[in-house]
């Protein structure tokens, strides 16, 4: 067997310990721990960016939020970045995306150079080198004319041909409820999480999603491909079909990890948050546990349309050779440290989960294994080229390949420190907090042990995860580890200046050039030409000027 083929499976917003493979006790995954038995799961993988557009564009380029340039949701990075459409096509794989990517066309950029959006080179800047499939972002709250639609999704035309008419069904159908007298509800209103979805389950958006990607696949045909399958649930409306809105209500749920220590002087950028809309809601526990068997029951829809996909991968004769990955952008606080969403650097909202299925001999050794390293979203990349036979660019990839422990090979890599970054420019705590937008950046290096996060004009923030592994002690303020968070400041200065800015020119082509002006003649700071072996020597007659 060897790898001819990529699925690269994306799930938004999914708490790495909301799989039963990572120890949840609530919901059963089977499907998603089949893929871990078959593969190697990793126990300490981050992502590079906590929200979906950060962490998206350093999963597609593989360069860390500062390298590209797209530092939040609707930042589009620079128009000269290489993505995973452009790698794997010039590895000769045809590329598909399914779903959401949360990336923004540079229109300024491209206005600039003369280039058309409509043209061909104009959409493949469009939407981070994804061409073929069907782009949808999941969110379409106003219908086609919405801020976060360009056109309509395609899902709606699905749904008003399975007779869910109306003006936006995303919004009407398949993310709204009925009330006990018959009228649609908002699933953006989380009172509502208890209900079933207004669409049956065959027909939600996790559904269609897989089954676009049975389709498609069955229509590549022997032709190798890279399908990126990004589902958008259980990424809030939190609402699930029948039965899944109602398999984990009235379950012991897992209490939030929370400390009412964490409220006496905390961070003041953790406060700021602390006073969002979402984190206020989470901090009832009443409410949170209203809405969290909402999204486990997205979880478990999530894990059987997953099973149905991987049956066909099987029954098609296309699984043999098809490497899977399957990981989530970043996780959801739900509560946890009083607070909502994500944007910060706690493990609810910054580890995440990640599994390799190398369908490769190769790969035999480590089947069922799990991997403790320090990963990175951003190693997702260049494991891909090297699996199907390619060279990953160390001038311009700043992950590294993880090959080496699906194949159990001697030169395993070493990561000492894992980073992730973070920009609150565009949320109100910017404000609040009297931070210029422009200066409203966060990054986090962790080792292992300890986690710093360095606020741009604030305190640093601290956590000791081996005395204090649910990150309720911040000591970025106690002087007795003035000594660690200087170190781990050294190594983010170090890690800041080894970024792979100069991206434009290969190491070929560096060695290349070393030495080249000595070849040429141009001699700086040389007394004598008996220094110089003849290859570089200048001719003994040059013309006087």
């Amino acid at each position: 067997m060897s790898v001819k083929n990529i699925l690269f499976i994306m799930i938004d917003q999914l708490r790495w310990d909301a799989l039963s493979c990572y120890g949840n006790q609530v919901v059963n995954t089977p499907n998603i721990d089949r893929l871990a038995s078959k593969g190697v799961r990793f126990t300490n993988a981050y992502t590079q960016g906590t929200s979906c557009g950060n962490s998206r564009a350093s999963i597609y380029t593989g360069r860390h939020v500062r390298s590209h340039g797209a530092t939040w949701n609707d930042w589009p990075f620079r128009l000269d970045e290489w993505t995973l459409a452009d790698y794997m096509r010039e590895q000769e794989r045809q590329v598909v995306l399914l779903g959401k990517t949360h990336m923004k066309p540079d229109r300024d950029g491209m206005a600039r150079l003369g280039i058309d959006p409509q043209s061909d080179q104009g959409r493949a800047l469009t939407n981070a080198g994804f061409i073929e499939g069907e782009h949808d972002d999941g969110i379409h709250p106003e219908g086609p004319a919405g801020p976060y639609s360009s056109r309509e999704p395609r899902y709606n035309d699905y749904l008003r041909e399975q007779g869910f008419n109306g003006r936006n069904p995303w919004l009407e159908w398949a993310n709204a409820a009925d009330s006990d007298e018959g009228t649609p509800l908002s699933g953006f209103y989380m009172e509502n999480a208890h209900r079933p979805a207004r669409v049956p389950a065959e027909h939600s958006e996790t559904a269609y999603l897989t089954g676009r990607a049975i389709e498609t696949i069955d229509a590549l045909g022997d032709n190798p491909w890279c399908l990126h399958l990004s589902y958008i649930k259980p990424h809030w409306p939190y609402l699930a079909p029948a039965p899944y809105h109602d398999l984990y209500r009235g379950c012991e749920l897992p209490a939030p990890v929370r400390s009412k220590s964490e409220l006496e002087n905390p961070h003041p950028l953790v406060q700021a948050f602390m006073q969002l809309g979402v984190a206020r809601t989470f901090q009832d526990v009443e409410k949170r546990n209203h809405v969290l068997p909402a999204y486990y029951g997205l979880i478990k829809e999530l894990d059987d349309q997953i099973g149905r996909l991987f049956a066909y991968l099987e029954s098609s004769g296309q699984a043999g050779h098809t490497l899977i990955a399957l990981t989530a952008d970043h996780g959801d606080y739900f509560g946890d440290h009083w607070l909502g969403e994500k944007d910060l650097f706690h493990q609810p909202s910054v580890k995440i989960p990640l599994i390799i299925h190398d369908p490769s001999a190769a790969a035999d050794s480590t089947r069922g294994q799990t991997c403790d390293a320090l990963t990175g979203a951003i190693d997702l990349l260049p494991t891909f080229i090297e699996a199907v036979g390619g060279k990953p660019p160390e001038h311009r990839l700043e992950g590294h390949s993880l090959q080496p422990w699906l194949h159990s090979e001697a030169n395993l890599p070493a990561r000492s420190v894992i980073f992730s970054e973070g920009d609150y420019g565009r949320l109100p705590v910017a404000n609040q907090l009297g931070v210029d937008p422009l200066k409203a950046r966060t990054t986090m290096a962790f080792d292992g042990r300890y986690k710093l996060v360095h606020c741009l004009g604030l305190p640093d923030m601290l956590f000791d995860l081996h005395n204090d592994p649910n990150e309720f002690i911040d000591l970025g303020r106690d002087p007795g580890y003035a000594a660690i968070r200087q170190q781990l400041r050294e190594q983010m200065l170090d890690w800041s200046a080894c970024l792979r800015n100069r991206s434009t020119v290969s190491r070929e082509k560096e060695q290349s050039l070393t030495g080249l002006s000595r070849r040429q003649g141009i001699l700086v700071g040389v007394w004598s030409g008996s220094e110089l072996p003849d290859s570089v020597r200048p001719p003994a007659e040059v013309g006087v000027f």
